[in-house]
C-alpha cells in the first residue's frame, strides 16, 4: 500500500486495517513511517523484500506516474488507484506493460460488494 499512514484517521489506515481483517498481507510503502498495523513500512517498491502482487495508491494523482514507474520495475501485476485518484499517463504506461489497471475505487469498497455477491 502505496501511502500508507499510521494515522488511524486516515483512509488508508482504515482500508488496510479492513484489508488484514480479511486475510490480505498488507505492507506498507512510506519514507515517513516505520512500522503500520504491525507490518514493516519501507521507503520504495523497491526496497519491498518480497514479491508484489497488488499496488494500491493512496497518493494524489499527479504523484501516481513514478509510482507506477517502480511498480513495472518490481514486477506487480495490478496498479490499483483509490477514489478520487485517476492518471491518465500512468494507467497508460502500466497497461503497456501488461498490468491490470483500476482508477477511481476503493478495494474496500470492491471487496465488501464482490464478498457479498459470493454469498447470495
Amino acid at each position: 500500500m502505496v501511502g500508507l499512514s499510521s494515522n488511524p484517521m486516515r483512509p488508508s489506515f482504515g482500508v488496510t486495517e479492513y484489508m488484514q481483517e480479511a486475510g490480505y498481507r498488507i505492507i506498507p510503502v512510506n519514507p515517513n513511517e516505520t512500522e503500520v498495523l504491525g507490518e514493516r513500512s519501507y521507503a520504495r517498491l523497491e526496497d519491498v523484500p518480497e514479491k508484489i502482487e497488488i499496488v494500491n495508491v493512496f497518493r494524489r494523482a499527479e504523484e501516481v506516474l513514478p509510482v507506477v514507474e517502480s511498480a513495472i520495475r518490481v514486477g506487480a501485476k495490478v496498479v490499483w488507484m483509490q477514489s478520487g485518484v485517476e492518471n491518465a499517463a500512468a494507467a497508460e504506461k502500466a497497461l503497456a506493460a501488461g498490468m491490470v489497471v483500476i482508477e477511481d475505487a476503493c478495494i474496500l469498497v470492491e471487496h465488501r460488494r464482490r464478498a457479498g455477491e459470493l454469498t447470495r
